[in-house]
């Protein structure tokens, strides 16, 4: 009986998380210190980047939502 609950239970989570997939992108921004100046990497020569791994999702599209009547 465990088992069929917990295979049930596995069914639906993995079911749910393939709808629900994320597109994981690598953004890159060039690295500036305070005064506004580009920092250098030293081991290159060129402008050293902040890069962050993001999550974009589909964006759902709906109805507009109706004015209140006064």
């Amino acid at each position: 009986m465990k088992n069929i609950i917990f295979v049930a239970g596995l069914a639906l989570t993995l079911s749910t998380s393939v709808l629900a997939e994320a597109v994981v992108k690598e953004v890159c921004t060039p690295k500036v210190d305070k005064a506004g100046k580009a920092v250098m990497d030293k081991k290159t020569g060129k402008q050293a980047e902040d890069c962050k791994k993001i999550k974009t999702h589909k964006k759902v599209e709906g109805e507009a939502v109706p004015d209140k009547k006064k």
